[in-house]
């Protein structure tokens, strides 16, 4: 006696499949009809690219994945949905092989900064903050010259700034999260529009720290199509602070 069968599924279906049928199973829905209502949309998916599934419609399976995860969610109970382990996309499989490169950056290597076992915080006793790479070493001659080839290398609009009193951040006037004092300094001269040369930005330096040795000086990187600044960094510190 014969039975049955669905479309036959590759392995790359199976797996999106199988990965569905988990998150039903985790999110434990109580109605069938909304498990079949859900399930019909993938499903449907399937039978349409039962012969050949390309990098195209793959993504667009796991996009129809995502929506009926969101869709579970939403049905579930709060304690319910309390216990289901978030989606975190589809594993990588042969039939789509990658280019890795090597590398020794941490931060690409780990997939979870969580298990991360190398990380230091920032001593919260005794250290000054200045949102401009201060937890670094102070920058060398040459690697002042780097940082000011890079910003110029990106397009960006060579600015100096300095501040006289409050070299870090701070707060007094303002008491919410995410804002504090101490941020915006006063601008040495104006933007260095046509600078192509990191000399030139060096020299202004030179200018700023002579006629004001007691300042922190920092160079930023302004982007003067989008209006933003895109870098900054700390270039000049007084001696003993």
């Amino acid at each position: 006696m014969g039975t049955s069968s669905g479309p036959k599924l590759s392995g790359m279906q199976k797996q999106v499949l199988s990965l569905y049928r988990g998150f039903l199973r985790a999110a434990r829905l109580k109605s069938p009809e909304d498990r079949r209502q859900i399930e019909s949309i993938v499903s449907a998916e399937f039978r349409r690219n039962s012969q050949q599934v390309d990098r195209k419609n793959f993504l667009y399976i796991e996009y129809l994945l995502r929506r009926a995860a969101v869709a579970c969610i939403n049905r579930a109970s709060p304690a319910q949905a309390s216990m289901v382990a978030p989606f975190t996309g589809l594993k990588s499989t042969s039939a789509f092989p990658t280019t890795r490169k090597t590398t020794t950056d941490i931060t690409s290597i780990a997939s979870n900064g969580g298990r991360v076992q190398c990380m230091q915080v920032w001593p919260p006793r005794g250290k000054k903050f200045y949102e401009t790479l201060s937890y670094l070493p102070p920058l060398t001659r040459e690697q002042l010259a780097k940082e000011v080839e890079y910003l110029l290398r990106k397009g960006w609009v060579p600015c100096l700034e300095f501040e006289l009193e409050h070299g870090t951040v701070y707060r007094e006037y303002h008491r919410s999260p995410g804002y504090y004092d101490g941020r915006y300094w006063t601008m040495w001269k104006l933007p260095m529009f046509g600078c192509t040369d990191a000399v030139q930005v060096l020299q202004e330096l030179d200018e700023m720290i002579k006629a004001y040795p007691d300042c922190y000086g920092r160079i930023i990187g302004f982007d003067n199509v989008r209006q933003v600044q895109c870098i900054s960094f700390l270039a000049y510190k007084p001696k003993g602070r």
